[in-house]
């Protein structure tokens, strides 16, 4: 295993916890900032349009500079962004802190696919990239089970906190075990956007928005799915929390190495109606409570099972406009985390029960289905007239 893929991994393990942590810790954010539930859910839409500007303003200022030195920045917004987060006293303060947390994220994710697919192995490029995102499942499997422990015992700030201290671990790995990479060849600012003038990159763009808004609308409110419908205590949630993030580990893993072997949009277009058809039974069987965990590990293991396809599909489309490109896929990642937390909300806040967000949900993964349906038949069409 190549050490500078560890390192990649190593920064989207960071970022997955500060991401996912605020699912586990929603409740206790809000009891202590003294704001309802669907309100601390606004802490990760405010994440997730963080990751929204930041990927095309990084296109912007720093396009042209070297792969390795963009890396090492993104980390220093990272760890201010996070340990200020931890510091928050109010709703206002951790809107923003939590939206400055975000600004790296999609950036890092797009210039590290990059670095993941000019250091992989032939042939195994999805495989590659599906490593480097793996630190993200494995920060679902251990880091964001620990923050929710870490929350119940002690502080919901302490999870911000061991963020921005990793945060400087990684910084350290990145500049020791990544290659010093050249900058991308210069096709202008235009260039870096003309990818999109193309139906094909905007069918995979809403194919991640939509497939990943759906299953946030459930898994936002996981916690208070599990208890309040699901009967589970709220200590439950650190092992909750962990299942969930093994079968992010393990569907990213199957992900990665079925895209090599079946091709990558045959992945993700199967995945997805497995992972609508789970939405839809949470929805009638949340209230056993081995059905209810069982239904969303299967939700939770296709999410990340579609993530490196999606990834590499968009490079694949994206020539020219690489950075960018690479960028999209967590622009729209996280785009559909900010519809899906704010859509899942809407039905708690009508005062029905906590399994109504995944009916939500269901309704926003098959728009995803048919992105990706029209994306593959015209993909088929273009191969047959060659």
């Amino acid at each position: 295993m190549k050490k500078s893929l560890v390192a990649l991994a190593f920064g989207t393990l960071g970022l997955g916890i500060a991401e996912f942590v605020m699912m586990g810790i929603l409740p206790d954010v809000a009891k202590d900032l003294q704001i309802s539930i669907p309100q601390a859910g606004h802490f990760i839409s405010a994440y997730a349009l963080g990751v929204c500007v930041g990927a095309p303003l990084m296109v912007l200022v720093a396009r042209t500079r070297p792969l390795k030195h963009l890396l090492l920045g993104l980390m220093v917004i990272y760890v201010c962004g996070n340990l200020c987060a931890s510091a928050s006293n109010d709703y206002w303060m951790m809107l923003l802190m939590r939206f400055v947390s975000g600004l790296p994220h999609g950036a890092y994710f797009g210039v590290g696919s990059i670095v993941a697919e000019k250091l992989a192995d032939k042939g195994k490029s999805s495989q590659a990239v599906a490593l480097m995102v793996s630190g993200m499942t494995i920060a679902n499997l251990f880091g964001v089970p620990l923050g929710t422990f870490l929350s119940n015992m002690f502080s919901w700030r302490i999870p911000f906190m061991f963020s921005g201290v990793w945060g400087l671990v990684i910084l350290y790995f990145i500049w020791k075990w990544v290659p010093s990479l050249p900058a991308l060849p210069d096709t202008g600012l235009k260039g870096q956007f003309r990818f999109l003038k193309h139906l094909a990159p905007w069918l995979l763009i809403f194919t991640t928005m939509f497939g990943n808004g759906g299953i946030f609308c459930c898994y936002s409110y996981v916690t208070p799915l599990m208890t309040h419908v699901a009967g589970f205590s709220e200590y439950s949630m650190t092992f909750i929390m962990m299942m969930a993030g093994l079968s992010m580990t393990v569907g990213n893993l199957i992900g990665g190495r079925l895209s090599d072997q079946c091709g990558p949009a045959r992945v993700v277009k199967y995945t997805q109606a497995i992972m609508a058809m789970g939405l839809l039974a949470i929805f009638f069987g949340a209230s056993v409570s081995w059905l209810a965990v069982v239904l969303m590990c299967i939700c939770t293991g296709g999410l990340f099972a579609v993530s490196a396809p999606q990834q590499l599909l968009l490079l694949q489309n994206s020539r020219g406009g690489e950075m960018m490109g690479a960028a999209c896929v967590q622009i729209a990642f996280n785009l559909g985390n900010a519809i899906g937390a704010y859509a899942g909300g809407l039905p708690i806040n009508a005062g029905l029960g906590y399994q109504y967000p995944a009916l939500v949900g269901v309704f926003i993964v098959l728009l995803g289905l048919v992105a990706i349906s029209v994306y593959s038949k015209r993909e088929s069409a273009s191969r047959s007239r060659m």
